[in-house]
């Protein structure tokens, strides 16, 4: 689904060719692209990341190497991080006493909610809740009305690490 979803956002095709007794080819089409590549915006992410000692997090994403990656992240900017592999359980820890300041949520999670309807229950007991959103399909599967409320931002997948520092430097420091 992440694949299709990058493939899809990217412009591309995917083709998928199954006979009987001979297996499955799967075919991925992706524009080709003629610029010239770009440095990244952040030469430096460690910059980004000074610790903020205090802060928690909750990460929610039911695939346990995006889970690690992002507590990783977190924990070396000095945040507590609290982990979640499904909408239901992350939404209990959002409606328990624990303090919590910002949520990282996939958007397509298990459990019989969304990472957009855990983030809409949180702020009903916590409305300055700061939100980030990781998506593999595009912005707009997440925005749904056409804008973010306040502190919320998306993030699409597949992210290299500096963006992710970035945008999780801007939810600390909005």
């Amino acid at each position: 689904m992440v694949i299709h979803g990058f493939v899809r956002q990217s412009g591309g095709q995917v083709r998928i060719y199954s006979e009987v007794g001979h297996g499955a080819t799967v075919c991925l089409y992706l524009p080709r692209f003629a610029g010239e590549a770009e440095a990244d915006e952040i030469s430096d992410p460690e910059r980004f990341l000074e610790p903020r000692q205090g802060e928690t997090v909750l990460v929610i994403d039911d695939y346990e190497p995006i889970r690690m990656l992002l507590g990783d992240v977190l924990g070396e900017a000095g945040s507590r991080v609290l982990e979640a592999p499904d909408g239901a359980l992350g939404l209990k820890v959002l409606q328990s006493d624990t303090r919590i300041d910002r949520l990282i949520t996939d958007v397509g999670l298990p459990g019989g909610f969304n990472g957009r309807q855990v983030a809409d229950a949180a702020r009903q007991t916590r409305p300055d809740l700061k939100v980030l959103f990781v998506t593999g399909d595009a912005e707009n599967a997440v925005v749904g009305n056409g804008h973010l409320d306040a502190g919320t931002q998306v993030i699409t997948k597949p992210f290299a690490l500096n963006t992710l520092a970035l945008r999780v430097r801007e939810i600390i420091e909005s």
